[in-house]
């Protein structure tokens, strides 16, 4: 996921898409608390590097529209 893209988005999308990584997080951290073996261990870290994006994003949308 690119952040180009994402602030392209409006904020609801936005909303949407972190929603829906979170819960991918959940089902990964599951998977590895239970001890299964997890197919690519590299997603966990990109999940929450998507989330960070995500969140920077919508906080400078947020401080965006304080401004105006």
């Amino acid at each position: 996921m690119k952040a180009k893209e994402l602030v392209q988005s409006n904020v609801s999308d936005l909303q949407a898409k972190l929603k829906e990584l979170q819960k991918e997080l959940v089902k990964h951290n599951a998977q590895v608390a239970l001890g299964a073996n997890v197919k690519n261990s590299k997603a966990l870290k990109t999940i929450k590097k998507d989330i960070a994006r995500v969140l920077t994003i919508l906080k400078q949308k947020d401080g965006d529209s304080k401004e105006q």
